[in-house]
């Protein structure tokens, strides 16, 4: 079988790709070794984060670090047996996490945030998935002083892009949210986001209407793909594939793909965990709900109340140690009624991240037929449909609507 293009990888970014893609013309092949949505794509908080701001940077404060390293911090957890293959890349993370770095990296990233919605709304239309999209926001609660202050300084950036944002009383908190506990000093509302009841089910609404519309879905190791004499060949259940072009979209592991064929982009794994919890009868959030200094977030979705962990340092396929579900869930229960844990056990993602939080978007410059489509961090559900349409134009040849060269590959060497 033949196709003018593979995309590997079925999550939200390579679905993106492959729709916008087929949209303009291209015969398409979308391959995945299961069904679309079902990685990374599935376990987050749901945001589409179009005014998300400052990247999430490593600790430099003293004590912010040594309530890492110490593991008093329920939003972070690290493996000691992956800290030596980490350092290098640790450090340079801790270097791009100056003021001046996230300030910088905020601006090159907000022209690609900013489109996030609009460009998720023009695929959910199509995809008849509009269902799944709530307008409400979402809230962060403080505890302290220092992290209202810490949130000001966000709001004047904010304001600068152009986005809603204002602080809250405790009071005015609880009138958004009435079920939330008073266990807690102040809040803010992100106005614009929208958040989702099911990403995995809007993944899996954009990869039908790329079906419904012509496309080719199959399931097959995408990691497994080969140059052949017309460009590119993969294997699936049914058979071997073949394209002029390809394009890399396996996010954690996308270097799987990408080593073999000599490349040594710096890319490391967040890996995150969540847990879904029923809730006391009555009780309800209307948006997601962060609590930062807590560690997590709790999102409603449509297998219950959704507890989202932060960041866990360690080798991407390393058994699974949820003790970051345990420690917040303690925190969370204080805030917000819920009940028992409605899953069997906490669901893990790896979340593909690059030291200087921009995802690389483009050619690979050793393949002028391999395109490159990861590293899109915690924005990953954000930034897939926006991903899609940019990539999708610079395959064309199409006027991209966003300057591509902050994300080439070429930044790396």
């Amino acid at each position: 079988m033949r196709y003018d293009v593979l995309v590997l990888g079925g999550g939200i970014v390579g679905t993106s790709i492959a729709l916008h893609l087929l949209e303009r013309g291209r015969a398409v092949a979308l391959i995945d070794r299961r069904g679309p949505g079902e990685e990374t794509s599935y376990g987050n908080s749901g945001l589409v984060e179009c005014s998300s701001l400052l990247p999430i940077a490593f600790p430099r404060g003293f004590k912010a670090l040594a309530d890492v390293v110490l593991k008093r911090y329920p939003g972070a957890n690290y493996h000691w047996s992956a800290l030596p293959g980490l350092a290098p890349w640790l450090f340079t993370y801790w270097r791009n996490s100056s003021p001046e770095r996230l300030d910088a990296t905020a601006r090159i990233m907000q022209p690609l945030v900013s489109t996030s919605l609009v460009e998720h709304q023009a695929l959910a239309r199509k995809a008849g998935a509009e269902g799944y999209f709530r307008p409400t926001g979402w809230l962060k609660i403080h505890h302290s002083e220092a992290a209202c202050r810490a949130e000001e300084r966000d709001f004047a950036l904010a304001a600068e892009f152009g986005y809603r944002a204002r602080p809250l009383t405790r009071e005015e908190a609880l009138a958004l949210e009435p079920d939330l506990k008073p266990g807690f000093l102040a809040g803010s509302h992100w106005i614009d986001p929208h958040s989702v009841s099911s990403p995995g089910g809007v993944t899996k609404a954009y990869a039908a209407y790329f079906e419904k519309i012509g496309g080719k879905l199959l399931r097959g190791d995408a990691l497994r793909v080969e140059r052949s004499g017309i460009g590119w060949t993969a294997g699936t259940e049914h058979g071997p594939v073949e394209a002029r072009e390809a394009v890399v979209a396996l996010g954690p592991w996308s270097m799987d793909v990408l080593a073999p064929l000599g490349y040594g982009f710096p890319l490391a794994v967040k890996r995150g965990y969540h847990m879904h919890y029923k809730v006391a009868e009555g009780a309800k959030l209307s948006r997601p709900v962060l609590d930062e200094e807590g560690g997590y977030v709790l999102t409603p979705m449509v297998g219950g109340m959704r507890l989202t962990t932060g960041a866990e340092f360690a080798r991407r396929d390393a058994p699974k140690t949820p003790v970051q579900v345990d420690w917040t869930e303690k925190r969370a229960r204080g805030l917000f009624p819920i009940g028992a844990r409605a899953d069997h056990e906490p669901w893990m993602g790896a979340r593909p991240i690059l030291p200087d939080s921009r995802p690389i978007i483009g050619r690979a410059p050793r393949h002028n037929n391999l395109w490159l489509a990861f590293g899109h961090q915690h924005l990953g559900f954000t930034l897939g449909p926006a991903t899609g349409r940019l990539l999708a134009e610079m395959m064309t040849g199409a006027e991209t609507y966003v300057d591509p060269k902050p994300f080439a590959a070429e930044r790396f060497g």
